[in-house]
């Protein structure tokens, strides 16, 4: 089953007056989330250099980059959770099924993420050179990575029953909270006290989520049985679901991998400061595009049910136009002010190659076609055709890293090599978008 949603009955199409392509208040409350998210990006980069030595940075770069690798466990299961739900949405229905095998998804990611902190406690504490009060901070920092595979779940449920504003105004209250902490660091707070508010202002969120979602029937309200419901869950979607983890797991290494690389090649100190200014512009702007894409799911749902073509073109042209406007002012940015804006996050933490300019101009410009397109095919269930291009991507990655260490060409040839697979990979997902979902809103004879 390629398309879930496309294949609802004829009776979910939409009566009355034609809708707006894309919410009003959805889009302002996601554009100033995604603004949140690439601002604490920038704000914890530019912090954590003034308040950390460049070896305690690095060492926390790593500890982040481990709590982001948490998210292979995802294997897309919250796209297979949304397709269900959104199609009994669309037709005026509850599946509450679906809900009860959300809910066990929400307590499995929470307890990974929870079992890892406590390991990582375990590793750090046993070091030589660390403190208990320093195995606190990295067990926190990761937990506090971690339970974002969570909360990306909850806005997936969100989207799958219109409950996306809400969201968005607890996401932005979230990031609000984030920077002002973040920045108290430079006032003297102590980073502990800071990592602790953030896992307490967790919980808080959680709970103010979950009862709309339950009353919306997302969610379902019990705790016990929840493992029974997980292995239920993979039983009933077994073929979706290897098809989603393949796309998750090779999307995660592609993200993450290079985290490992070049730590491994380079060393210590700048290399793992230089890399993770550059990803944290890159998946910052892909933060905001992802936002934009977010903005037309519900109407792309609608317009895949009712096999309304023209309108599915028009909301995905819209968003992917949208995207084109914050990708041209980032490259604007590091074209013109490039240097000095690494001096300024940085200090002198490390410096960044001027080399490394024209490859982050690439991955914004390509990242704009990998994100409108990977987004429409997720939502709309095709898991297959996502799993294809993540594999052959993961593997492309693999070949240019092993070239790239044949010819010694340094970290600025590394990124070069990654920069030229991932653009040939979001090509290839513009093209599986147009032969999937696209098509498939054609009107049938």
């Amino acid at each position: 089953m390629h398309a879930p949603v496309g294949t609802l009955a004829d009776d979910a199409r939409t009566a009355g007056p034609r809708q707006r392509l894309i919410s009003i208040p959805f889009l302002l409350l996601r554009a100033a989330t995604a603004g949140g998210a690439l601002a604490t990006g920038f704000v914890q980069t530019f912090v954590f250099a003034r308040v950390l030595t460049p070896e305690r940075f690095s060492v926390f770069i790593i500890v982040g980059a481990i709590g982001y690798t948490l998210w292979l466990a995802e294997l897309g299961l919250p796209s297979i959770l949304f397709v269900r739900l959104r199609a009994a949405h669309l037709t005026g229905r509850r599946n509450a099924q679906a809900a009860r095998q959300a809910t066990a998804v929400a307590l499995s990611y929470a307890a990974l993420a929870i079992a890892a902190s406590l390991v990582c406690f375990a590793v750090a504490f046993s070091g030589t050179s660390s403190t208990s009060l320093g195995a606190c901070e990295l067990a926190l920092l990761l937990l506090s990575v971690a339970l974002n595979l969570t909360w990306t779940l909850f806005r997936s449920l969100s989207i799958a029953v219109d409950l996306f504003v809400y969201y968005e105004s607890l996401e932005l209250v979230r990031r609000s909270v984030t920077v002002a902490g973040l920045l108290a660091l430079l006032a003297g707070l102590p980073l502990i006290a800071l990592l602790a508010a953030l896992n307490v202002l967790w919980l808080v969120l959680f709970v103010a989520a979950a009862g709309p979602l339950t009353a919306r029937g997302a969610l379902a309200p019990y705790w016990r049985g929840w493992s029974g419901e997980l292995f239920s869950f993979f039983r009933m979607n077994s073929h979706d679901a290897a098809r989603s983890s393949t796309s998750a797991l090779s999307g995660a290494f592609v993200a993450l991998f290079p985290y490992y690389v070049v730590p491994m090649l380079f060393g210590l100190g700048a290399a793992p400061i230089v890399l993770e200014v550059t990803f944290r512009i890159f998946r910052g702007a892909c933060v905001i595009f992802a936002a934009i894409c977010d903005l037309a799911v519900p109407g792309q749902t609608r317009a895949l049910a009712a096999r309304d073509v023209d309108r599915l073109l028009r909301t995905t042209l819209l968003v992917a136009g949208l995207c084109c406007i914050p990708a041209a002012i980032a490259c604007a940015v590091l074209i013109f002010a490039g240097a000095p804006l690494f001096a300024f996050l940085l200090r002198t933490a490390a410096v960044v190659p001027p080399a490394i300019t024209p490859i982050l101009i690439v991955l914004l410009i390509t990242g704009v076609l990998q994100t409108v397109a990977e987004v429409l095919l997720q939502y709309t269930g095709y898991f297959r055709r996502l799993a294809y291009n993540g594999v052959c991507v993961a593997a492309g990655m693999i070949v240019a890293t092993g070239i790239s260490l044949v010819a010694g060409l340094g970290l600025v040839g590394f990124l070069t090599a990654y920069a030229a697979v991932y653009a040939a990979g979001s090509i290839a997902m513009m093209l599986a978008a147009a032969y999937g979902p696209v098509r498939a809103a054609l009107p049938r004879a």
